[in-house]
């Protein structure tokens, strides 16, 4: 027995620098599908960018494609990442802030999926089903109150454009301190298009896009996976020691967890069980998953990184949207009490009704994330 430990022992210690080894090969990948991404829209586009998202320049219909691509892909590091990568290649900053909105709400279907695995007990359910949707209300109280304030002054447009210009050199568009990932990922993207050479110009930028964003899904959600076998045991840690120790305390492990584990939707996850089982109370995970929101935007940041160019300094701007809209939003809401309860109360009320009528859960899912999304892209595009 004595020997089968010290061999399981002596296999993770092996383990860990092989998938530590892994981890920064996924990230070379994010990096290189994100130039990808920028290098392919720019290719098959040219100057038409602006025209080709004509149909996305409302910000309602903006908000909407956020939302029900991350619904569908149940990802907001992967939306986001092409997200940025689109801006790379010319997608108009403004045209990008609804989407990275929409984002935000459509993460939250997966742990409002995961509570479903409590519906057969009524209690069980009535608090997992809270704390799944407390998310939902918090992300779309945000989008309440900060959309229309972008339409009418801009705000995030123009404070990631001041944060920004701290890593813009003077007097051009290049970023500082960024430059090292261009010789990493260049040669590779430029050995692609040789080999793509039989096509048309337009025809290699679609392929590198359709490369690009295939290659983001496989690098995230190997990172994810990777991430959860080095750090899930800390995290859960964390988690364990984050729990009812203050709103502040709270925010910071949630933001701490989700950059360990690189996903919200896993950090939200983990915690729904534990509090359909009341070993935790909805108001006490409550400031945890805003927490979430703000980790999550790590991923953004990185993928940032891999732009160079004229329009790498738009697609670091679109990253600290990302950032700066989910800062705003746990400043504002959980700073002021009387916001601060909406999301509470929302999610309480929900989970009353959803165990008066199982119903209510469906309706409530397809009326979130399709029909409404749906309409609304209808009588916007």
């Amino acid at each position: 027995m004595e020997k089968i430990t010290v061999a399981l022992e002596n296999n993770k210690k092996v383990g860990s620098p092989i998938l530590w080894a892994s981890l920064v090969f996924m990230l070379y990948l994010l990096l290189l599908s994100v130039t990808m991404v920028g290098g392919g829209f720019k290719m098959a586009t040219g100057d038409q960018a602006k025209v080709l998202f004509e149909f996305a320049s409302h910000p309602i219909a903006g908000l909407m494609i956020g939302l029900v691509a991350t619904a569908l892909i149940q990802s907001s590091s992967t939306v986001t990442s092409i997200i940025v990568g689109l801006v790379a290649g010319g997608l108009p900053v403004e045209t990008a802030i609804p989407m990275i909105m929409g984002a935000n709400i459509g993460t939250t279907v997966t742990n409002t999926i995961v509570s479903l695995a409590h519906i057969r007990e009524k209690d069980e359910f009535k608090n997992a089903f809270a704390s799944a949707t407390i998310h939902d209300f918090f992300n779309i109280l945000a989008v309440i109150i900060f959309l229309p304030l972008e339409i009418m002054f801009g705000i995030f447009e123009k404070v990631s454009e001041w944060l920004v210009s701290f890593f813009v050199s003077t007097g051009d568009m290049s970023i500082k301190s960024f430059n090292f990932i261009k010789p990493i990922t260049k040669p590779v993207v430029k050995a692609i298009e040789s080999h793509l050479s039989f096509l048309n110009s337009e025809m290699i930028g679609v392929s590198l896009i359709i490369g690009g964003i295939f290659t983001i899904f496989i690098a995230i959600t190997f990172m994810g996976k990777l991430m959860k076998k080095l750090m899930v045991g800390r995290a859960k840690e964390i988690l364990k020691n984050a729990i009812g120790k203050g709103p502040l305390h709270g925010i910071f492990s949630g933001t701490l967890v989700t950059v360990l584990v690189q996903s919200s939707s896993t950090t939200t996850s983990l915690i729904i069980p534990l509090v359909g089982n009341k070993i935790l109370k909805v108001k006490e995970i409550y400031p945890f998953t805003i927490g979430s929101n703000i980790g999550t935007c790590i991923t953004a940041l990185l993928a940032a990184t891999a732009v160079t160019g004229d329009f790498a300094v738009f697609a670091l701007q679109i990253a600290l949207v990302h950032l700066s809209f989910n800062l705003a939003a746990t400043i504002v809401i959980f700073g002021i009490p009387f916001l601060r309860k909406i999301p509470l109360n929302s999610s309480h009320w929900i989970s009353d009704l959803a165990i008066k009528n199982r119903g209510v859960v469906f309706v409530y899912l397809i009326s979130l994330f399709v029909v409404i999304p749906s309409a609304i892209l209808f009588l916007t595009v």
